[in-house]
């Protein structure tokens, strides 16, 4: 939906939204998508003490905002931060809130130019405000390599900076100097311009890194409603928690990595050699033809661009790492693979995610081929231990005729079971419990190498052995 919106009329935000025409449900709608993105990183980052604010909070604290200052320089930049921001798919809440709070001075979008633009920042510049500065800050041949209204991009940001309550580095070139402070062939170590980062230039208060090329609009948004909401009684603003390069941790507390959908391919040694083949098409993992997701910390799978629509990597294109200083000295040519990168499992180099899995299949086969054959023996021996049936189902212990004696290499004979005392029928010796009274059976017959006597009716052998073994 789109609205309309002629400049701040009314006392409070709140009053100015509705003079819009912005529903009550769609203000909230917007202010929810806040919460969400300044909870991204809540459940990390100390739980409730340092739990987001919800989205009624938010909506509370910002309808009741007197007309807020807002300063938004343009330094040596492309205008794609801001860009970013405003790129949301039409004229939304956002579009509105943001018009609303940076009416005072934004180059890209304000109406007045010239002498008048200069005498509104002019002015801007004489109250607390918040600052958001877009582009490096070059200082070779004392700043002439960007000049605004005939001052250098290093001065204007100095006057700027003096009475602001909070300032916004949005985007790589504002955090680090960006793409012109790139090494380059007979340039110093900062580019051709010696540009430099806003914190190299404002070193008497904090400075809040928006990291990215450009960052992602809402990230924006929500860190400017973040000072909003959490202003103290003495008008000053409370700064969200701040990583090691100073960026917002509820933004920049995770890699792409650990979010990326692509993830499971990536685990599983599955990669895009080059772009259209069949694993790209089928969106397997991009780190071999380039991603330095593994090594970029951002929320960009969990946000995206443009209304949650897509994100580079989701179009297919590898991450380029643009949210980290320097990316385009540490991870240039941008469609090489990182070296050692880790991240298979716990800390894996992703060079041997392949050969990790393939030597864990063979393991698994060794494993259960093992386990198998010891299976197998055990069901051999209990199989050859096991009673015999015999009579009937009485279950009988019999010798085994393969038991050699290791003294004299014989068949060791296998004593006669002792026939129980009185009548009755004859037990075997060991075995399992006879069944509740058994019917009487006949002796079984000794085996014919333990028998020493004929049997009855039968002819006796009269064949016997001398000493010498000759047959008589």
């Amino acid at each position: 939906m789109s609205y309309e919106v002629s400049g701040w009329q009314e006392p409070t935000l709140g009053e100015n939204l509705a003079r819009a025409g912005v529903k009550r449900r769609d203000f909230l709608k917007f202010c929810g998508g806040l919460a969400g993105v300044l909870a991204a990183g809540s459940q990390l980052n100390g739980g409730a003490a340092h739990a987001a604010p919800t989205a009624e909070q938010i909506a509370a604290v910002l309808e009741g905002q007197t007309k807020p200052i807002l300063v938004w320089l343009q330094l040596q930049e492309c205008t794609g931060c801001i860009e970013s921001t405003l790129r949301s798919g039409g004229t939304t809440v956002e579009d509105i809130v943001l018009d609303l709070l940076s009416v005072n001075y934004v180059e890209a979008i304000m109406a007045p130019s010239g002498d008048a633009a200069n005498q509104a920042l002019d002015e801007a510049n004489k109250e607390p405000h918040i600052l958001v500065v877009n582009g490096s800050v070059p200082k070779d041949l004392d700043g002439a390599y960007c000049t605004i209204g005939g001052e250098s991009a290093k001065r204007v940001l100095e006057k700027s900076a003096k009475n602001a309550v909070a300032v916004l580095a949005v985007g790589a070139c504002a955090v680090w100097g960006g793409v012109q402070a790139s090494r380059a062939p007979g340039a110093g170590p900062n580019g051709p311009t010696n540009a430099v980062g806003v914190d190299q230039i404002i070193k008497n208060k904090p400075v809040i890194n928006i990291g990215g090329c450009p960052p992602i609009g809402e990230v924006i948004t929500a860190t400017c409603a973040y000072l909003l909401t959490h202003a103290k009684a003495d008008g000053s603003l409370k700064l969200p928690e701040l990583d090691a390069e100073g960026r917002p941790r509820f933004a920049y507390d995770q890699r792409i990595h650990d979010s990326c959908p692509r993830r499971a391919h990536y685990d599983a040694g599955q990669f895009v050699k080059t772009f259209d083949d069949a694993a790209a098409r089928n969106g397997w993992c991009l780190y071999e033809v380039g991603c330095k997701g593994p090594s970029t910390f951002s929320a960009c799978p969990v946000i995206q661009w443009n209304m949650h629509t897509s994100w580079p990597i989701g179009a297919g294109h590898p991450c380029i790492g643009c949210t980290e200083k320097n990316f385009f000295d540490e991870f240039t040519p941008f469609y090489s693979t990182l070296p050692d990168v880790h991240g298979f499992g716990i800390e894996a180099s992703a060079e041997r995610v392949g050969w990790t899995v393939a030597g864990i299949a063979v393991a698994g086969v060794a494993a259960h081929a093992t386990l198998t054959a010891v299976r197998h023996a055990a069901s051999r021996k209990a199989a050859a231990e096991a009673p015999l049936d015999a009579f009937g189902d009485s279950k009988v212990w019999l010798p085994d005729p393969t038991v050699k004696d290791a003294a004299a290499g014989e068949p060791e004979p296998a004593a006669e079971p002792e026939p129980a005392a009185g009548p009755g029928p004859v037990e075997p010796e060991a075995g399992p419990p006879a069944a509740e009274e058994p019917e009487p059976v006949e002796a079984p017959s000794p085996p014919p190498w333990l028998a020493s006597e004929p049997a009855d009716g039968e002819p006796e052998d009269t064949e016997t052995t001398d000493p010498s073994g000759k047959a008589e």
